[in-house]
């Protein structure tokens, strides 16, 4: 058979393997990330069968920006600020710390051995797996540690990979301190401006092009575009892709119209179910070619395995007497908040709001407009400090949650094709080290994710994202959004979608009875209720993005309330289609 044609079949079984794999994990409980590591390994342990080398390359680029890309598009933006603190820490502080630590570890045990491979090797390990992650999200736990669990995985990757970069540059024999701290420095920052340029620019590209096929396949592109120049730049391509992602998940709402968001969602579904079940099926099939190259280079399979199982015993130590900490602290967080305060001071800002109380002489300096912009301002921060207190009392960290938070912290493929981006020439150990990273994300994946779901119905925690949102949140929500269409409506600043008026004294008719279904009849009166029922969506869209950036609500009802939104404006254009 011809290699195009050998190749193409080759694609056609493995997207055939991930759906019936995927299909029949849901059928039977288990995580479907875990059933195809499972069916590679066993297609990889066939004799007969001759599986390809697999550049790591490919997945570094081709297929981690898009992925992390996706899940941060989808990520709870109000949540991910509040815990912030705690995620940078792990993404920062825990990876570093561990990295030291099996770094020493593998320098004292193994002979001949640099410290900065050891170092190296260290950081590979570090990082927990963003698509690993995948399966914590599936087992109904806190949304909150879903969140820190989630942030964390999307970040730490350039914390890992500046300092495998840093250590592969001291095998050569030049390091420096000062170095190593700019180089992570510039990662950061070169990602987080290219990152957040490159996701603003896609979205007035995006809006400019109204048609919904031709938004999805400009989508397909962003991750690269803020990859690429990131890392050509020296800065972290995978960071980039996570800001861009950020920051269309957070501006869509107001620059996306809802065609383009349901189409986004559905096509960005089909890319994560492929490329994520891709990259736990090359790990399975890689197994082979690990095995053997550590034959070949070190002489057995005993001496790699002690010391995978002994590095990961270390990283879950060390991130168990982190979350440890980090728990015992998010608790202290909450109480250094003074409500009483905030809430006289949120009162004198009313006061003043209304009339019955003026600012200090230094706060009222300038143009009326200006001191009103000051004080709404400062309201907004007001309330969205009392609803970050709000979240921390509603939803407390304790060891349950630390116990799983350190359990579901599970390495993944990024550890497998980092190691293989060690250098070939003048490192000894190279076989040895990729067999030991490939026995960490593989045990990791395994142990972890296998028992995860036990550990959390023990632990009693399943079941709370089941309640995420509230049906008092839900209909508290649904209040203030049609308070806002209706008192546009009575405005009557709202317009037709041609930028033409409405008939004299109907908008104000359809706000004493926005929920009546509009007449039967198809005349104009008939049409132009239903074009009202469009403004009001676009009112109530509004408020929802302006209720986004208070945390009064949770993301997850912001969400659920945006999707309904949008369901009702692409009935109401079906409908207008009609007349």
């Amino acid at each position: 058979m011809e290699p195009i044609m050998l190749g193409l079949l080759i694609a056609v079984v493995g997207v055939l393997v991930i759906v019936i794999v995927t299909a029949l994990a849901q059928r039977l409980g288990v995580a479907g990330p875990l059933l195809l590591v499972a069916v590679g390994l066993a297609i990889a342990l066939i004799p007969t069968v001759e599986i390809p080398p697999i550049p790591p390359e490919i997945i570094l680029v081709g297929v981690l920006p898009p992925l992390l890309y996706s899940a941060s598009v989808n990520l709870p933006a109000v949540e991910f600020r509040r815990d912030f603190t705690s995620i940078s820490g792990l993404a920062v502080v825990l990876v570093l710390v561990s990295a030291l630590v099996l770094g020493v570890f593998f320098w004292l045990v193994v002979p001949g051995l640099p410290l900065p491979v050891g170092i190296a090797l260290g950081a590979i390990l570090s990082p927990t797996d963003a698509v690993a992650t995948s399966i914590a999200k599936r087992l109904g736990i806190s949304p909150r540690v879903v969140t820190m669990l989630e942030g964390e995985s999307l970040l730490n990757d350039a914390t890992a990979l500046v300092l495998l970069r840093t250590a592969v540059v001291a095998i050569a024999g030049s390091f420096s301190a000062w170095a190593a701290i700019g180089s992570f420095v510039w990662a950061v920052l070169a990602a987080l401006i290219i990152g957040g340029v490159v996701g603003w620019l896609a979205l007035l590209l995006r809006r400019w092009i109204r048609g919904s096929a031709a938004n999805t396949a400009i989508s397909f592109t962003v991750p690269f575009l803020a990859y690429l120049p990131t890392e050509q730049l020296g800065g972290s391509g995978l960071v980039a892709a996570v800001v861009a992602g950020i920051v269309t998940g957070q501006a869509g709402r107001r620059l996306l119209t809802a065609d383009q968001r349901l189409s986004d969602t559905m096509n960005w579904h089909t890319i994560e179910l492929m490329l994520e079940g891709a990259v736990f099926l090359v790990m399975g099939l890689e197994l082979r070619e690990v095995i053997s190259a550590n034959i070949a280079g070190s002489g057995g399979l005993w001496h790699g395995a002690w010391l995978a199982l002994s590095a990961l015993a270390i990283v879950l130590v060390v991130r168990a007497g982190y979350v440890a900490l980090l728990v015992s602290g998010s608790g202290r967080r909450a109480r250094r908040v003074d409500r009483d305060r905030l809430n006289g001071f949120s009162a004198r800002l009313d006061a003043v709001a209304d009339g019955r109380e003026t600012l200090p002489d230094r706060s009222r300096r300038g143009h009326p407009e200006r001191t009103d912009r000051r004080v709404n301002a400062m309201r907004t921060r007001v309330t969205q400090s009392l609803a970050d207190l709000d979240y921390y009392e509603g939803s407390p960290l304790n060891w349950k949650h630390g116990s799983v938070i350190v359990w579901a912290g599970m390495r993944g493929v990024v550890t497998l094709a980092a190691a293989q981006t060690l250098p070939r020439e003048g490192l000894d150990h190279r076989a040895l080290l990729v067999f030991v990273a490939f026995l960490v994300a593989l045990i990791s994946l395994m142990l972890q994710g296998f028992t995860l779901p036990l550990l959390v119905r023990r632990l009693g925690l399943g079941g709370e994202a089941a309640e995420a949102v509230s049906a008092e949140e839900r209909a508290r929500l649904a209040a203030e959004l049609q308070q806002a269409a209706v008192t546009a409506l009575q405005n009557g600043t709202v317009v037709k979608r041609d930028g033409t008026p409405f008939t004299p004294g109907l908008p104000e008719k359809a706000a004493e009875r926005m929920s009546a279904p509009p007449a039967e009849d198809r005349s104009v009166a008939a049409r132009e209720l239903l074009e009202l029922r469009m403004a009001a969506i676009e009112a109530m869209r509004a408020r929802l993005d302006t209720l986004s950036h208070d945390g009064t609500f949770s993301t997850a009802a912001l969400r659920h309330s945006l999707a309904e939104l949008d369901a009702d404006q692409l009935s109401l254009q079906l409908r207008l289609q009609d007349e």
